[in-house]
């Protein structure tokens, strides 16, 4: 199977499979956008609901499984990583289609927000371990924070990783180089994805075009899991 059938493919069954369930744990993506969305047009957002949104997103994804140091954390350790994305700044990286990433300006500020976030967890992580820790905060953290609140990059955890190295789509290592590639991919196939991506919307919440290919590839990377264990 090509590539982009696989990803059509596997996207459209992660949507179904999240329309199965009322409170299955894939809405909590859909819960943590919609509230960001939200707040980037109030005047006074509530940065601690903001906050325990992102928390239990992060949790339903499995952020504060027991390797992770913010397993020793309340929530309201999120909370300046709230106030900085909703920060005007980055208002083009909300939502933003995969043409908009091209931009330099837009380029430029994905690449602060991720380096905020990496800083600001830095000396927490070092806490919670007892020791310098020499490694980079975790990227998969990072971009899962970036997928909830903006939804303008893939989460590259393990299985997305898998499964774009499965059609070598784009390195599993993120980057602002691998992203652009995730951009190719999808402006090279902007109108079959595009046709899938009308049909994945929540009431008043539209699936932007990233989360379509971190649903897909994320799918993607799980079935050949399950596949690999039997």
């Amino acid at each position: 199977m090509d590539a982009i059938d696989a990803l059509i493919d596997a996207a459209q069954t992660f949507y179904d499979d999240a329309r199965t369930s009322e409170n299955g744990r894939s809405r909590s993506w859909e819960h943590c956008y919609r509230v960001f969305r939200d707040a980037r047009t109030d005047p006074s957002p509530d940065y601690d609901y903001l906050s325990l949104h992102l928390a239990f997103y992060l949790a339903s994804w499995g952020m504060y499984r027991g390797s992770c140091f913010l397993l020793q954390k309340d929530y309201k350790v999120l909370s300046p990583i709230v106030e900085e994305v909703l920060k005007p700044e980055y208002d083009c990286l909300f939502g933003v289609a995969c043409v908009g990433l091209r931009e330099p300006e837009v380029q430029a500020r994905l690449i602060k927000v991720y380096a905020y976030i990496a800083k600001y967890f830095r000396p927490i992580r070092d806490e919670a371990a007892g020791r310098a820790v020499a490694s980079s905060v975790s990227p998969v953290l990072i971009t899962k924070i970036l997928m909830g609140t903006l939804g303008c990059v893939p989460a590259y955890d393990r299985f997305f990783q898998d499964g774009v190295a499965t059609y070598k789509v784009t390195t599993q290592e993120y980057s602002p180089e691998s992203v652009l590639r995730l951009v190719d991919f999808y402006e090279e196939h902007n109108d079959r994805l595009e046709e899938a991506r009308r049909g994945m919307r929540t009431e008043d919440l539209i699936y932007p075009q990233m989360k379509l290919l971190d649903m897909g590839f994320w799918q993607v990377g799980f079935e050949k899991d399950a596949g690999d264990a039997k």
